[in-house]
């Protein structure tokens, strides 16, 4: 609408856990690579979307599991697709892309191996969270907090006994308090704060730990809390980020105990060498972290070891975004990208990067920085899981068939997108794979973010479209909730820092959650989401566009059917009251612009229109809609009608200002407000003059004022309420109102002059305060009175004055009579 084309692409996010999850409830089926390909595979009709154990679903191959995630997003697709193309989502849907496609995973693998040869990109093995349900690594990003009930449990290190005589000698135990006793056989030290002075002379000793017999060393770091349970921690490897952060520091052993599936590995770790601790060890092997709990409990029980009983807790502990099982830290071997956590000068450079971006609103920017500040690694991206884009790696084996993990094999860039399941490296024949002296595919894909952290570069054709991505990257706007600030926004912003050195683009609008009446958040996954379609259908697009844009940027908001109502009122009002407007005779305008080829609107029921299935906008060339200036001029010629073009001249342009700064609901609000103001109070001013009761000059400054003020209020309300603006519009315009121009304050101010708002205010309080008169007196509105009589100070009556005929006319009066007040009260007092 302001002369600008608008670069505006789709894309779906088809790949990562979730998309897996939902295929094997849907289907009723589970992926196992050892199966061969079945072509033509028919799923079972087990799943219909209920949750199915791992024993009801159905094994199928790798290929074909793959083969029905793109079979199940694409059926989800479309009835996404039908949702936005009715809720009006003016993307270009000639533009899109699917995070798993061809074209997106050479982009995807692509990015990754430039990060790679660059050094951004790197594979270490290191402690990373681990979710036992879905059997992968996941990312400091994707992990939320949620409190369980746990215990407790206080145990007795043991010590070389000190000399009795000697009172200032070390104790001989030292105690720790625990949620996870069944980490015991996995400690490597027991740490304090280094001020702490219950422990300072046991820094540098040993403690030997119950029921496992192993020495640790007592250290110090600046992370243990004193506050916390005894103050002195057991380090064990691993059972949270911060003993990874011990362990690192500290240089400590690592002596893993949970295996990939949760439970104890069978053989007892490295440390544990007697006899006693190995038998301890025995009775725990196999068992879940939480049954091992319960068994390492009972047993420092039994052998004296605990202080005091176990005591009941609840407590935050760390889980997957969609996982059931709490989140356990395993050493595995994964592919990580710098993000700044270990590199001041590349955390330096992407605080400044945030510090450019223009957020909407401004202290969201916040958000990102502590982000930014709180990492505690590198970016884990690969994924041991099956749908998603695959690592474009692979490696040599030796001779005795032992993977080379350290000199990756690379495709060629012309050669992506590559499954190095399926395809075979450069040099190697395929009866090579899994050989001695030949090679082995990387088994892992990359987190669903190493993708959607691109979609600048897929959306503009990088790297290839030269031409696109000269006009549209850096991009103007980025829209997303404030959730994924620490994934989506930021990764982006990485990668674009990496690849390109530059912002991805210059706005962020944050939005917030919509919550249920209980202010929980809606999501599918709890069960308390509203169904769109049903919505739409009920109460019409625009009702429900109303409410949505009526939320704020940044602020959560709670789901209000009642504001979808008022928002279908105020659609069927826009219908009303154009049919109104435009049931003047058009010869009454004069000017020839904007109505010189109206038509006036069907007699229809509007009030029972179904607003959301008006026609879909045209895509008619722009026309002009603003006014003939000089023409205007000689024609609108009242007081009260030029003042209500200067009121409108200020909306336009406090609307104007909101949308540059992506502030909509502010604008939407401004265009309402004025909006009810046209309707409840001007139009009800001049009605009896557009009718031709006052001549003909009175009527045509009446009638192209009434017709001026629609046409800028369906231009305003067009962005907010698309569907009931385009229908009037076509009442009386060629073309589609979302191609014409944007209003121009300017104009209307030129046809305005110097007329004064006081006119127009002095009116409309002028009718409120008859309206409430009447209504204290019982008096219809319609009925006439002989004389009313209001008393004000002067220059309220004064600006009256311009405007009393149509007053009169409005309140059905037959003669006003002004009397001013000593003071300059501007309210009325009003006797009939």
């Amino acid at each position: 609408m302001r002369g600008k084309e608008v670069f505006y692409p789709v894309g779906w996010d088809d790949n990562g856990l979730a998309t897996e999850r939902r295929v094997q409830n849907y289907y009723g089926v589970r992926c196992d690579p050892s199966l061969p390909y079945q072509p033509g595979f028919t799923p079972p009709a087990l799943g219909n979307g209920r949750a199915l154990s791992p024993a009801d679903q159905r094994p199928v191959s790798r290929r074909n599991f793959v083969e029905l995630c793109r079979q199940l997003t694409e059926l989800d697709e479309a009835a996404y697709a039908q949702a936005w193309q009715r809720l009006g989502l003016s993307v270009d849907w000639d533009v899109s892309y699917r995070t798993i496609d061809d074209r997106v995973q050479a982009v995807s693998q692509l990015a990754f191996l430039r990060n790679l040869a660059r050094g951004e990109a790197y594979q270490a093995e290191a402690p990373a969270l681990w979710d036992v349900t879905f059997g992968t690594a996941v990312a400091q990003a994707e992990i939320e907090d949620r409190e369980i009930p746990g215990t407790f449990v206080r145990l007795a290190f043991g010590r070389e006994r000190g000399n009795p005589a000697n009172p200032t000698a070390p104790p001989p135990e030292v105690v720790i308090a625990t949620t996870r006793p069944e980490l015991l056989p996995a400690c490597v030290a027991l740490v304090a704060h280094p001020e702490d002075e219950r422990y300072s002379a046991l820094v540098g000793s040993t403690a030997t730990t119950p029921l496992f017999g192993v020495d640790v060393p007592i250290l110090a770091h600046r992370l243990a809390d004193p506050a916390k349970g005894t103050g002195l921690v057991m380090v064990c490897t691993f059972g949270d980020m911060t003993d990874a952060t011990w362990w690192r520091d500290l240089q400590l052993d690592t002596r893993p105990v949970i295996g990939k599936d949760g439970r104890l590995l069978p053989a007892p770790p490295a440390g544990i060498t007697s006899a006693a601790g190995i038998a301890a060890y025995q009775r725990i092997a196999g068992h879940s972290a939480k049954a091992a709990r319960q068994v390492v409990t009972d047993m420092l029980h039994e052998a004296g070891s605990m202080r005091g009983e176990p005591e009941p807790v609840r407590h935050a502990v760390k889980f997957y975004e969609y996982g059931q099982a709490p989140l356990e830290i395993i050493t595995t071997r994964q592919w990580y990208i710098r993000n700044g956590s270990r590199s001041k000068g590349l955390a330096d450079s992407l605080l400044a990067a945030g510090r450019e971006l223009q957020w909407h609103p401004e202290y969201m920017r916040t958000r990102y920085e502590h982000w930014l500040e709180g990492l505690t690694g590198d970016w884990l991206i690969s994924r041991q899981r099956y749908r998603g884009v695959p690592i474009p790696v692979w490696y040599s084996l030796d001779a005795s068939g032992r993977i080379e993990e350290d000199n990756p094999i690379q495709p060629a860039e012309a050669d992506l997108p590559v499954d190095p399941a399926a395809d075979t490296p450069p040099g190697y024949r395929p009866d090579q794979r899994g050989q001695p002296g030949g090679f082995a595919a990387d088994p892992d894909v990359m987190d669903t973010w190493a993708t959607s952290s691109l979609t600048p570069q897929i959306a503009s054709g990088w790297p290839v479209d030269e031409d696109l991505i000269g006009r549209v990257f850096p991009m103007d706007l980025r829209p997303q909730a404030h959730e994924i600030i620490r994934t989506w926004l930021f990764y982006t912003v990485l990668r674009s820092h990496d690849e390109a050195g530059v912002l991805p683009w210059r706005h962020a609008a944050i939005s917030g959650w919509i919550l249920d009446p209980d202010r929980k958040k809606m999501s599918k996954s709890k069960g308390n989401a509203v169904t769109p379609m049903d919505l739409l259908r009920e109460h019409g697009t625009d009702a429900v566009r109303y409410w949505a844009t009526s939320a704020r940027l940044g602020v959560d908001t709670a789901f209000d059917l009642a504001q979808i109502k008022i928002g279908r009122r105020l659609a069927i009002k826009i219908l009303n009251a154009g049919r109104f407007v435009l049931g003047f005779d058009p010869a009454a305008d004069s000017t020839g612009a904007d109505i010189a080829t109206a038509a006036t609107p069907s007699a229809a029921d509007t009030a029972a229109a179904d607003i959301a299935t008006a026609a879909t906008p045209s895509a008619a060339s722009s026309i002009s809609a603003e006014p003939n200036t000089d023409a205007f001029t000689e024609t609108i010629t009242e007081s009260i009608d030029r003042a209500l073009l200067r009121r409108l001249a200020e909306v336009v342009e406090r609307c104007t200002a909101a949308l540059d700064a992506y502030d909509h609901a502010t604008a939407l609000e401004l265009a309402e407000r004025f909006f009810w103001f046209f309707c409840d109070d001007y139009l009800e001013l001049v009605k009896a003059r557009a009718y031709g009761e006052r001549g003909p000059t009175a009527s045509a400054s009446a009638v192209t004022t009434l017709r001026t003020g629609l046409s800028v209020v369906l231009r305003l309300l067009a962005p907010f309420l698309p569907f009931v603006t385009e229908e009037v519009w076509s009442w009386w315009q060629s073309g589609s109102v979302h191609r014409a121009s944007w209003p121009d304050p300017e104009a209307l101010r030129t046809v305005a002059g110097s007329s004064d708002d006081a006119v127009l205010s002095a009116a409309s309080a002028a009718i409120a305060a008859i309206r409430k008169a009447k209504s204290q007196a019982r008096v219809p509105m319609k009925d006439p009175i002989p004389l009313l009589v209001l008393t004000a100070g002067q220059e309220r009556l004064d600006a009256l004055a311009a405007a009393g005929l149509d007053v009169q006319a409005a309140g059905h009066v037959d003669k006003i009579e002004l009397r001013p007040t000593a003071g300059s009260e501007p309210a009325y007092d009003v006797v009939l």
